[in-house]
This record gives C-alpha cells, sequence and structure tokens, in this order.
C-alpha cells in the first residue's frame, strides 16, 4: 500500500484509554503492520502495512484450552487437543499455515514445564538452583556443589587451604554433580568470606585443570598484572556488612521510558566508574530527565572491557571493576529511591569463548549432553567468538532460569533486556540473512525451537516471579508473536527493540540531503510493527556510537561541535541545522516509533564522538570510554538546550502518557511541504522538516472538537529554538465534511485548525478540557509556567532563567494539567500509595540530603500540588 497525505494510517483502536488487560482478549479481525526490526546486518520487508482505517474491534473471550494446561501450580499433561485453539491463530490467521510448527512448539513447551514441575516441584522452585549449587550455608558448614560430568576427579582449592586441594576431594553423584561439605571451625566458615576459591578437576586425558566455579557469586583480577586471569571469590559477608534494600520497587510504568547506561564510562574521568558513583551523581540526572526506567548494561563479569559486557564469563557474578555486589544494590536501592526501575542488559544467547575465566572451561571434550554448550560447530559463533548453549539440556535450563531469579531476587532488579535474541530464535543466528517478511523465514526446520522453549520458560517465569516485571527482546527479524503471551503461543517478551528505526536515520543522514528525505519513508519506517506486538523505539543506542559510527549530533555537525556550541556568539547554519534536527529526530522517534522509548547515556544532550573502550588499537586509552558531563553542566554551551528539550519530552509523556494510548493516527505526510501530522492519544503533532518553508496557517486535522493550545514546541528559546510559536494562542477547531462520512471530512479527520509551521520544527497542541475552568477564571500572575518548571528542574543550577517576553506569554503549568485531556478513567492514587510515597520521599531525604532540592522531589518533573498552588489536585499523577 502507498502512503498518501490524504489518507490516514490508523494504528490501532480509536480509543485513547490504554487497554488494561492487553491478553483477555483478541481482534474479531486481524488488521496489522508486522514490525520492521532490522539491523544494520538485515534488511527486512513484510507483507502487511499499516491498513488506512481499522474497522471496530470487537471483544472476544477464549476459553483457550492452554490456559488450564498452562496454570500456574496445577499439575499439567499434554494432549494434542490442550494446544488446538493458541490465541495467536484468532489474532494472525495468517499463522494458520504454520499451525503444526507452532504447535509443535507450544506443545514441547508444556511438556517441558510438566517435566520440570514432576521432578523439581515447580518451575519457580528449580530456578532456585543458586540455593543448591555453587556455595551455600547449610547447617554450621559450607557445601559446594558443581555439575561437571565429564571430571574424572575433582578438588575444591583456594586461600583457604593454601590452594592444596589434597584434603577436599569432591564426591559425584549418578548425575554428574561433585559436592563438598566443609565444616566450620571454632565457630567461624572454614572458607573465609571474600577470599579467593577455585575448582579443580581432572579429565579423560589425566591432565588437572583449574577453572572458576560456575556459579560462583564475585570474580575479581589482580589490576598489577596484564592479562592476569580472574579468581573467583567466595561472597558472603557478614550481616552488619550486608546491604539492606529500604525502597520498595516502584510500580511498573504505563510506558517505559529508559535511560540506557554503562555504568564503568559512567564518570567525566578517563577511569572506570563504579555503581556507588553512578548511584550518587548519574541517578538524579536521569530523573531529573523525567525517565522512569534504567537500563544497566556490562553487569554480568567479563573479563574483556572491550567487548562492552557481551563476552559474560560469570553470569552469577556483578562486574568486579565497578565494585561489589553490595555497592550494585545500593544502586539499584537509591534507583528505586528516585522512582526508577532498574532493567539489567541479560546475556543468554552465547558466553565468552574465554577458557580461563568462563563456562567454557569445563568444556574438555564431553558430549552435549554433559556440556553447557552444544559440541562442534553448532556450539559456536563464528561472527561472535564465542559459545552456543544447549537449551535443550536440563542442567543448563536450570542454569539460565536460575540465573534470572538471582538478579530478580538478591538485587531487585524490575525486568530484563535479553540480548541477542535473533541468534537464539533461529540455527543459522540470522548471519547474512535478509529477512523479507515471509512467514517461512520465522517456522521452519531452521528455527531451534530448544530456544524458543527455554524463552517461552523464562518469561513464564519472571512474569509469574515479578507481575510487574519488564522484559524486552532484541529480534532483528520480526518474528511474529514473540511479544504474545505463552498461553497464546507466544514467546512471552512484554516489548521488542524496534531496531530499524536508528538504521533508518543514519540511512538518511550519512547518503541524502535534507531535500531527498522521504516523509513516506520516515512514517513507515517508525510505523511498521506488528498491531497488539509492543515496541520500544529509539533513533540511537550504543550501537550508533561505537568506534568506527557517530552520534546523531556528531553526523548531524561533526568538527563544528568543537568550536560553534557557545551561546556567546551566534550559531552557525551548521549548528542551527543540528540542534533543530537532533531535537526533532529524537522526538518522532518517540511519539511516533513504539509503546515505550529508549535513550543512551549521553545522547540526550548531544553527546559529540564515539565510544572506544580500551584496547591495542587505541593505546588503552579510556580517553572516549566516558561521558563528558561537564559539556551540559556549562551554561554557555548549546548542550544544555538539546537536554532541555529531551525533559520535556519526558514530561509531556508523564503528563498526558501518550506512549501508552493506542490511539495513534497518522493523517498527513506531504512530502512537498516535509510536513507529517499524527494524533497519539487526543495530542497533534506537527512536525516540518521543511529547511527553509515556514507555513502560517498551516490547516491540520484532528479527532475533537474544541479548543487546542500549545503543550510542547521545539522552537521555544529555551530549547535553543528562535519563540516564533505563540504559547499564549487559542486554535479553536472548524467541523469538515459531512459527520460519520470520514471521506468527506479533511485528511479523514472529522474537525481542522491551523497553525503556525516553522521551518525544522515539531509543534505539539492539546484540546482543552473547558469543562474544568471558568473562561475567564484568572490563570496567571502566581502560577508556575512551562518553561520555569523545565528550567527548574535542571541538574544545573546555573542554566539562565527564561526571558521576560517568554515567561510572559506561555501557558501556566496548572492550566495545562487541568486543561489536557488526561486518561479520565484512570484511578486516582489511593490513600496508601500517597502514604507510600511520602514515606519514600521522607526515605530519600534522609538517605540522601544532597537530593532535598525542589527539583528531585518531584512527581514527573512537576512540583509537588502544595508547592505551585494547585487547585485541583486530580490532574497530577
Amino acid at each position: 500500500m502507498l502512503l498518501c497525505s490524504s489518507s490516514p494510517i490508523f494504528l490501532a483502536r480509536a480509543s485513547s484509554r490504554p487497554r488494561k488487560d492487553s491478553t483477555s482478549h483478541v481482534l474479531a479481525k486481524f488488521q496489522s503492520a508486522l514490525v520492521a526490526n532490522a539491523s544494520i546486518r538485515f534488511s527486512v520487508k513484510y507483507p502487511f502495512c499499516c491498513p488506512h482505517r481499522l474497522s471496530i474491534n470487537l471483544k472476544a473471550e477464549h476459553d483457550f484450552a492452554i490456559l488450564s494446561v498452562l496454570g500456574e501450580n496445577q499439575t499439567m499433561t499434554t494432549t494434542e487437543e490442550d494446544v488446538q485453539h493458541l490465541g495467536i491463530f484468532d489474532m494472525d490467521p495468517s499463522l494458520e499455515k504454520f499451525r503444526d510448527h507452532l504447535i509443535y512448539r507450544s506443545k514441547k513447551y508444556v511438556e517441558q514445564k510438566s517435566l520440570i514441575e514432576k521432578f523439581e516441584g515447580s518451575l519457580e522452585e528449580f530456578a532456585q538452583g543458586y540455593l543448591k549449587f555453587g556455595f551455600n550455608r547449610e547447617q554450621d558448614a559450607i557445601v559446594y556443589r558443581e555439575w561437571a560430568p565429564a571430571a574424572q576427579e575433582a578438588q575444591l582449592i583456594g586461600d583457604f587451604n593454601g590452594w592444596d586441594g589434597s584434603n577436599h576431594k569432591m564426591e559425584k553423584n549418578e548425575f554428574g554433580v561433585w559436592t563438598i561439605k566443609i565444616p566450620d571451625a571454632g565457630g567461624k566458615p572454614s572458607i573465609p568470606h571474600n577470599s579467593r576459591v577455585k575448582f579443580r578437576f581432572q579429565h579423560g586425558n589425566g591432565i588437572w585443570v583449574d577453572r572458576i566455579p560456575a556459579w560462583i557469586r564475585y570474580a575479581t583480577v589482580d589490576p598489577t598484572r596484564f592479562a592476569a586471569p580472574y579468581d573467583g571469590v567466595h561472597w558472603d559477608p557478614p550481616p552488619s556488612e550486608r546491604y539492606i534494600f529500604k525502597y520498595p520497587r516502584p510500580p511498573k510504568p504505563a510506558a517505559p521510558r529508559i535511560y540506557e547506561a554503562h555504568v564503568g564510562m559512567s564518570s567525566s574521568e578517563p577511569c572506570v566508574s563504579t555503581y556507588r558513583e553512578f548511584a550518587d551523581t548519574v541517578l538524579p540526572r536521569i530523573r531529573a530527565n523525567n525517565y522512569n526506567t534504567v537500563q544497566l548494561m556490562a553487569i554480568l563479569e567479563h573479563s574483556y572491557y572491550g567487548s562492552f559486557g557481551y563476552h559474560v564469563t560469570n553470569f552469577f557474578a556483578v562486574s568486579s571493576r565497578s565494585g561489589t555486589p553490595e555497592d550494585l544494590k545500593y544502586l539499584i536501592d537509591k534507583a528505586h529511591g528516585l522512582g526508577l526501575q532498574v532493567l539489567m542488559d541479560v546475556v543468554h544467547s552465547h558466553a565468552s569463548n574465554n577458557v580461563t575465566d568462563g563456562l567454557n572451561g569445563f568444556d574438555v571434550g564431553q558430549g552435549t549432553q554433559d556440556s553447557y554448550f552444544h559440541n562442534g560447530e553448532r556450539g559456536y559463533h563464528k561472527l561472535w567468538d564465542s559459545r552456543l548453549f544447549n537449551y535443550a539440556n536440563w542442567e543448563v535450563l536450570r542454569f539460565l532460569l536460575s540465573n534470572l531469579r538471582w538478579w530478580l531476587d538478591e538485587f531487585n532488579f524490575d525486568g530484563f533486556r535479553f540480548d541477542g535474541v535473533t541468534s537464539m530464535l533461529y540455527h543459522h543466528h540470522g548471519i547474512n540473512m535478509v529477512f523479507t517478511g515471509n512467514y517461512t523465514e520465522y517456522f521452519s526446520e531452521e528455527t531451534d525451537v530448544d530456544a524458543v522453549v527455554y524463552m517461552m520458560l523464562a518469561n513464564h517465569l519472571v512474569h509469574n516471579l515479578l507481575p510487574d516485571v519488564t522484559v524486552i527482546g532484541e529480534d532483528v527479524s520480526g518474528m511474529p508473536a514473540l511479544c504474545r503471551p505463552d498461553y497464546e503461543g507466544g514467546v512471552g517478551f512484554d516489548y521488542r527493540l524496534a531496531m530499524a528505526i536508528p538504521d533508518r536515520w543514519i540511512d538518511f543522514l550519512k547518503n541524502k540531503l535534507d531535500s531527498e528525505w522521504s516523509m513516506k519513508e520516515i512514517v513507515w519506517s517508525l510505523t511498521n510493527r506488528r498491531y497488539t506486538e509492543k515496541c520500544v523505539a529509539y533513533a540511537e543506542s550504543h550501537d550508533q556510537a561505537i568506534v568506527g559510527d557517530k552520534t546523531i549530533s556528531f553526523l548531524l555537525m561533526d568538527k563544528v561541535m568543537y568550536s560553534g556550541m557557545s551561546d556567546l556568539e551566534p550559531a552557525s547554519p551548521v549548528i542551527e541545522r543540528g540542534i533543530a534536527l537532533h531535537k526533532m529526530i529524537h522526538f518522532l522517534t518517540m511519539a511516533l516509533g513504539g509503546e515505550g522509548y529508549l535513550n543512551f547515556m549521553g545522547n540526550e544532550f548531544g553527546h559529540p564522538e564515539w565510544i572506544d573502550f580500551p584496547r591495542e588499537g587505541n593505546g588503552w586509552s579510556y580517553d572516549k570510554c566516558r561521558r563528558q558531563w561537564n559539556l551540559v553542566d556549562t551554561d554557555h554551551l548549546r548542550y544544555k538546550h538539546m537536554n532541555a528539550f529531551d525533559r520535556a519530552m519526558n514530561l509531556l509523556d508523564d503528563r498526558f502518557h501518550f506512549l501508552a494510548l493506542e490511539k495513534q493516527i497518522v493523517s498527513s505526510i506531504s512530502e512537498e511541504d516535509k510536513v507529517i501530522v499524527f494524533e497519539r492519544g487526543d495530542l497533534v503533532f506537527v512536525f516540518n522538516f521543511h529547511p527553509e518553508n515556514t507555513y502560517s496557517g498551516y490547516k491540520v486535522g484532528c479527532d475533537l472538537p474544541g479548543k487546542y493550545r500549545v503543550a510542547l514546541d521545539s522552537d521555544a528559546f529555551e530549547f535553543g529554538g528562535h519563540g516564533r510559536v505563540g504559547h499564549d494562542i487559542d486554535h479553536f477547531t472548524s467541523a469538515e465534511g459531512i459527520p460519520g462520512v470520514p471521506e468527506t471530512n479533511f485528511n479523514n479527520r472529522p474537525n481542522s485548525f491551523k497553525v503556525l509551521s516553522p521551518a525544522r520544527t515539531c509543534v505539539v497542541y492539546y484540546k482543552v478540557d473547558e469543562t474544568r475552568r471558568q473562561p475567564d477564571e484568572e490563570t496567571t500572575g502566581t502560577e508556575t509556567t512551562v518553561t520555569q518548571v523545565l528550567q527548574d528542574s535542571q541538574v544545573d543550577k546555573t542554566a539562565e532563567s527564561p526571558s521576560e517576553e517568554t515567561t510572559g506569554t506561555e501557558t501556566t503549568v496548572t492550566q495545562v494539567l487541568q486543561d489536557s485531556q488526561v486518561d479520565k478513567t484512570a484511578e486516582s492514587p489511593s490513600e496508601e500509595t500517597i502514604s507510600t510515597k511520602e514515606t519514600t520521599k521522607r526515605q530519600v531525604l534522609q538517605d540522601s540530603p544532597d537530593l532535598a532540592s525542589d527539583e528531585l522531589l518531584v512527581s514527573g518533573g512537576i512540583r509537588d500540588d502544595k508547592e505551585i498552588g494547585m487547585e485541583d489536585s486530580t490532574a497530577s499523577d
């Protein structure tokens, strides 16, 4: 289908309310777009595109047989009838052609889960393997267990026995599990806390090898020795040294606004930063910019720092470069105290090829069933130089599922971003594959059903353990049903990363003049996703900033950034263009690209240059493995403008919840004007990408009649713009065509109003609810303006105040909140919730006096009602 400016694109039901339970009903008629999740490595095309219009979507309740089969705490049996009526077939009739494949994988999932429940009690108990394996306290003794079926003999060695294991030999059971029990001595553990340990075993050729225990909870390396091997560390601090969590997990946000961060490179100094430094210095920045979620990279221990954390050696150990397990707990607790959920970037798609430090060291030539990995080529990823798990192996399932529960239970993580899902889904791992969208590419003998079953088990487990969990899958292939629940026959992820979007922006920035940018291609890349399967959109992540590539800001402004970012002199055309497009690209991606948004650390303020980890090729330099916070903190530099707009983008969603709303309609795509107009909820977005043309009286369509005002304007002074759009102007709608006959309307919208649309500017309009305030009621004088709120919430206290001209004409915060069409069905906070929030706030103040300023004690970036004199408290969250 060819997208045209006169026809709207209906991407969801015409309801502005968030769906409360997306799994309780299915569409009466499937009309959707497939997700185009391509990366630089892949090109993806899909057979279905966004329809012009969706008919009314009727709810149809289903009593799927598999619901009872997969019910929690039930004993399950598997029959052909159990999985014949999977919900995914109702949702997407195109999947009927692959019924046999989908039923086969669902049956295999049910069978595997049933076996686990039969022999281990439950999936949840099975995932507590860390209570059995590794080092644990049992009746005044330390018990150590290790699965190593190929070992002929085994010993435990370490500081505690002078690295002589002759007196600490282990015994092997029929399942290949080695065990040793070491009684306490003199009332104290025989293996002291924080002492080094290793597993020594003999394999078939008689050679003895030393390995770090597979379930080790901490591993360190001697920093004074170059390329020194890691040592396992027995981590069992006394109660007085254990970190105790103070804050409860924040509730799951309706839509995640994710700040992707790498703790080690978060310092301004050329060094490895620590968990506590990140908690104290970076978390407040994240909260001040109105993000609600932090996604932490490189937490699992990895011996090679330059792998960015993706070549994991020790899956149960925190990266020791940044501190201890207790330090990481401090970070997570601090984030929870600020209302931020914390996700882990988890790598279960492969493991480091490192023999000395990692799991690969346990592979000494045994068969697949006695190893963590497949044998031969199937067990090796030739592009990543890493080992591939055997997901059908019982102990591999125990290890990986327990790994997820360990990070949830022990560290209070709120969810995961699964890395490399495409590699897991297919035997070819996506190597040299061009996904065209043909369903045979997703459901064939090339599909690794064992890996699919593992991911179904993993998602079922974490959602049962933590109902508010958030799980994101990094899949570039666009496999259908990846983000549908397991009981429907889906894989169970909550969100998929929309990986095609940053590639589209990079292609435009590198290969096309501004005049050659296609509005249709941009909209297609942002909206081409499967209905009912949520996506997290991003314009750039860490992938776009790795050495050899450039951030968006650096692509736009390049070397001019070194000399032209000062506010003390007029901006050059390059800087003007760069800042304007940086704001528009990030905001359009957020507003139209998915149901969540992600930004990588520093990109919110246009961090220049690339990321380069210490390596031989750069002389082991840390110069580009850091974040230059001084750029955004320096008042006279223009980085502050991009940062302020990033804060305002998140604040807009915090107030209007548009990311969580299903109503998304693109009403106009004009190649000639270079203008895109769309609605998200009841907000109207107008993006003018034309490099020169400003349109006065530009007509835009909308759904609801009434009065509209500016909610966000990228051209405002505080965002480095020219202040060309008046914020005190009321825009009244005019009816269009015949009511109920869309084809007679303006761009198929029943109403319209006219706006000023400056070149390279995006403006958002909200509908005023005139029933909540009398027209002549006084609204100015004592209330805080939107500009003031944004400037007050900056970490940089020296940021300049808005000009008198700007302050005098802008809509007030109170008026915005009271007049806005916030979801009227949303429940008001209960007294219990309010009390919990107040208790949490007091605890934050007690633990962090440095955060006691008004701007950090906010709900979504807006000051408390009492502080700004709001008359209607229900207008806030």
